[in-house]
């Protein structure tokens, strides 16, 4: 399995882009095209939907060696396998997403990828210390998955890769697509999340090879 470090480009299955009937060819082919993390976002959906979907595509996952991540809901994530878990600024501590991850699977494997959302250079350095294994550092543009939440802008992200970003993996997120993608790898981003621009896009395979390939170049 691909190594957090090595990762490039982080894939978001969100439901509210993708529907559930959907949600295994769209993993296909954002897979298919390269991406180095696959999270599953279902905001406002219920743990049976959540469940379901994560069920479904852990396997493709587990094919393609790129690991899973689970949005929210430690314990699910622990109960269906995942390999990891994002948690917000509002969703309790990296202790505690890692006491409900073990509230389910007492022994977890040694490597089980805890991520934080972070919105400024101070949550960013907290999440650090913290111990988190990685952060998404946006958004740096308004972002309709993040409606009402102005974005944080493309000055900062130098410091953060500087200060962050050479310690623990750190993808910058938020309104990021393929035409905005040159500005924010100037800005000295290393790595990224892009969400609706894929998921949107006529061909998502090709939209995502693409965007590997200039992550890489």
């Amino acid at each position: 399995m691909l190594s957090l470090q090595e990762a490039r480009l982080y894939a978001i299955l969100d439901l509210g882009y993708t529907s559930e009937e959907n949600a295994e060819t769209v993993t296909r082919s954002l897979l298919g095209g390269g991406a180095d993390l696959l999270q599953l976002r279902a905001k406002g959906k219920d743990l049976a939907t959540i469940r379901r979907v994560a069920e479904k595509l852990i396997p493709l996952c587990r094919a393609a060696r790129v690991p899973f991540i689970l949005n929210d809901h430690p314990a699910l994530a622990a109960e269906v396998g995942a390999d990891g878990v994002h948690i917000g600024q509002d969703d309790g501590s990296l202790v505690d997403a890692q006491a409900a991850f073990k509230s389910k699977i007492p022994n977890p494997k040694s490597n089980i990828l805890f991520g934080r959302s972070t919105h400024t250079l101070a949550q960013a350095r907290a999440a650090l210390a913290e111990g988190f294994d990685h952060i998404g550092f946006g958004p740096l543009f308004p972002t309709p998955t993040k409606a009402g939440r102005p974005g944080i802008g493309l000055a900062d992200v130098a410091t953060m890769e500087r200060e962050v970003g050479v310690e623990i993996p750190a993808f910058c997120i938020g309104g990021i697509t393929r035409q905005t993608l040159t500005q924010v790898l100037a800005a000295g981003a290393r790595r990224v999340v892009i969400v609706s621009d894929l998921l949107n896009a006529d061909d998502i395979q090709a939209a995502t090879r693409e965007v590997v390939v200039r992550m890489r170049s």
